[in-house]
């Protein structure tokens, strides 16, 4: 697996980051389901894509700075066919290791109730469950984990 850093409107990391909110849409029954301030350009700090071996984009994922040395997790995605293949473990370190890079000491994320594949991932990785941040405080559904880097 190979991540590279990539503009936010990327073609490929703008395909990968669709096919999350597709997948997410049909979880929750809802075209948005973003309870949150939606990423953009202008406040993702570093956008990655994961290549396979044979180059072909098959995740992303985001940082997005929340000051005072912490940063969020955002649209971190690995295609269904390719999970299982070390892409998303291979992605969250090459973005924890970025984070790091930034002088960020921690990481946040939210996820939804109706993802525990995410919940297990994240667990399994070392993240915990934090209270609520950000303009996610008051949404239902939404889970929250974080990281010492």
């Amino acid at each position: 697996m190979n991540v590279e850093s990539v503009p936010w409107d990327h073609p490929e990391a703008s395909a990968l980051r669709e096919g999350q909110r597709r997948e997410i849409a049909v979880r929750y029954g809802t075209p948005d389901s973003e309870p949150g301030t939606p990423p953009s350009a202008a406040d993702i700090a570093v956008f990655v894509v994961v290549r396979d071996d044979d180059g072909s984009a098959v995740g992303c994922g985001g940082l997005r700075d929340l000051g005072d040395g912490s940063g969020e997790l955002k649209r971190m995605f690995v295609l269904p066919d390719r999970r299982g293949s070390g892409a998303a473990p291979a992605l969250l370190r090459d973005l924890e290791g970025r984070a790091r890079g930034l002088g960020w000491r921690r990481l946040f994320l939210e996820t939804g109730d109706r993802q525990p594949d995410a919940v297990r991932f994240y667990t399994r990785e070392g993240y915990s469950p934090v209270p609520a941040f950000g303009s996610y405080a008051d949404v239902p559904g939404c889970l929250y984990f974080g990281r010492d880097l």
